[in-house]
Parts: C-alpha cells; structure tokens; sequence
C-alpha cells in the first residue's frame, strides 16, 4: 500500500467522499481541507448524474418516487393512483454554480432536469410512459461554524426552492431544507455525521392544493484515505417523509426508509474532482441509485 506523503494532503482528502453525505458544499470536495468552502471570490462548477431504479408493487395511493440528486437534495416525482405493479428508470441532471464569500462561506445556485421512463401494470394490462422535464432550482449558504481542533469541525447550510415543477403547476419559495455536519479526521480515517430537515408548504397544482410532505435525514458515515487520491467511504442514510396531502387529506403513509451508501472519489488535481455514490436500499422502500459527480475550480 503506498504511504500518503504529505500526511496531512492524505487525511483532509479523506473528506471528499464522507462528506458525501453533508450538505451540497460538501458534497465533493477538492484534496484539502482549506477548500471546503469555495475560496473568497473564485467560483466552482458541479456537474452530477444521477440514475434511479425503482420497482413497486400494490402502489395504490400515489406516493411519490423519491430521487437524491445530491447529499442532502431530492427530487419527487408524483405516480399515479391505482398503480399495482410499477417499474421506473429516471436519470437526473444537475448543474450548480459556488461562489466563495469569505473564508468561511460561500453561496450555491443548482438546477436540475429529469427524463423518467415508467412501465406497469394493472386491471387495465401493460402500459408505459415517459417524460423530460424541468425538476427544480435552488439557491443556498454553506457556512463553517467550527473548525476541527479539541472539537470535531461543525458545518451548516441551509437553501430553499427558487422554482419547482409538480404535476401541472411551477412553485417558488415553498420548500427550504436546514441542516448541519460534524466530522472527525484521525488518520487516515474520517467519520461524519450529517443531519438535515426538509420542510414545505403547501401551493397550487392546477385546481388543487398541493403540500409535499417534509423530509428528515439522518446520515454517519465513514471515510479511509486510500492514498493522496483515492478515498473509499462507507455509510447509511436514514430518512422519514410525512406523506403528501392534496386538498388537505394525506395520500397514502409516512415513510421510513435505511439505505447503505458506498463511495469513491478520485482526486484529478487540485481543484478538480470526481466522486462517485451507490445507495441501495436497506429497507422502507424499492430501488437503488447510482451518482457521478465532478467538481471544478476555476483558477
């Protein structure tokens, strides 16, 4: 195994692929741990794929299928009521925008596009259905609370929805999501833990009144630096969703779902990353996800 020189470059690298689970200035990070946060007045590009399987069976109510774009960033897509056996294939786009405001914060735009190919099957026989669309839009704050020292480092973000596209409706300004992340290096190893809740109110959707349900995550996970490039991450994420409600009455149940979460990233250069995340589901719910994610500096 070839020994990480210089020591420190090998043991903050390590965070770029725990921190997977932090928020979405976290989310992949370059080789030190300076540039966690975007350096004062340099702007970074990160690009992300995100595939999505999903089997169901007796679906009945309309929950929605649930797809994570990102550490702590979800998109929903509603299904339709009197579904019993339902396949769907989606992949997601994202492309985001950080800009450094200090040394200890920077801010974040993103944007995301689906297409999402579903087959099932019914009383009515075999049917299936595709779509491309707009998913939503995002602005959001990355800020350092506490560096790591006597104490483990304390992060924090916090965003909300410039847009987001439902079944017949656009909304603004109705869902934000808050959330914190605390890590811990001891060579060559990294443990996190991150917490965030998602929380939205309710907005037209064509004649209806719609209110997704809020969204708790709960994410420890832990990191070993292979060497001064490549670290391998382990973790699960556990989440709970209320359930929607249309009109004022819930569609369907809250869910809980455990999910294991796999990882690895690859150090290009300074200020250039690749990290990659399998999740598959543990229990709660159907389906596995797989996401590429790339993270650039401008210089």
């Amino acid at each position: 195994m070839r020994v990480c020189l210089p020591r420190l470059r090998c043991r903050y690298f390590g965070l770029a692929l725990v921190l997977l689970a932090a928020g979405q200035a976290w989310a992949d990070l370059p080789l030190t741990v300076e540039d966690l946060i975007t350096e004062q007045g340099r702007v970074r590009l990160d690009v992300s794929l995100t595939y999505a399987n999903v089997d169901r069976q007796g679906v009945s109510t309309g929950e929605p299928i649930e797809v994570q774009t990102g550490p702590t960033s979800f998109v929903f897509l509603p299904t339709v009521i009197g579904e019993s056996i339902g396949n769907t294939d989606t992949w997601v786009a994202t492309l985001g925008l950080r800009y450094g405001l200090s040394a200890g914060a920077e801010v974040y735009l993103r944007a995301s596009g689906l297409s999402t190919r579903t087959r099932n099957f019914g009383v009515a026989g075999a049917t299936s259905s595709s779509e491309t669309r707009f998913a939503d839009a995002w602005v959001g704050l990355n800020y350092r609370f506490i560096d790591e020292g006597d104490t483990p480092a304390l992060l924090g973000f916090a965003e909300i929805a410039l847009s987001e596209q439902h079944r017949q409706s656009r909304a603004s300004f109705q869902s934000a999501m808050l959330g914190l992340t605390a890590y811990r290096a001891i060579d060559p190893i990294v443990f996190s833990l991150t917490a965030g809740y998602r929380f939205n109110q309710s907005r037209p959707d064509g004649p209806r009144d719609y209110r997704p349900g809020n969204l708790l995550l709960l994410h420890p996970s832990v990191g070993f630096a292979v060497n001064d490039r490549v670290t391998l991450s382990t973790g699960l994420q556990w989440t709970r969703r209320a359930a929607d409600r249309i009109d004022g009455q819930r569609q369907g149940i809250d869910r809980s779902a455990s999910n294991l979460v796999l990882g690895v990233g690859y150090g290009i250069a300074r200020g250039n990353t690749l990290n990659a995340s399998f999740k598959a589901n543990a229990s709660g719910q159907g389906g596995a996800e797989f996401r590429l994610n790339w993270l650039y500096t401008f210089q």
